[in-house]
């Protein structure tokens, strides 16, 4: 075990019909499928779109860091 951990930071998009929390949820969930180490989040941006007057979809951008294996 190394005794310093260096990050990579991704940038993605989450969304969803019925929160906020659950577009951050999805985005975190998506890629935890592809990549490991996932330890951190932080949301950049949080917009949505609008269908006839109402929120039709939560997007969130966020960033996520994962450590790289062996460090």
């Amino acid at each position: 075990m190394s005794d310093h951990h260096v990050y990579k930071r991704v940038e993605i998009v989450g969304s969803s019909k019925n929160s906020i929390e659950d577009a951050i949820n999805n985005a975190i969930a998506e890629c935890s499928k592809n990549v490991r180490n996932v330890e951190w989040f932080e949301v950049v941006e949080t917009r949505g779109h609008v269908v006839d007057g109402k929120v039709g979809h939560y997007q969130v951008v966020v960033k996520l860091g994962f450590r790289i294996e062996g460090s």
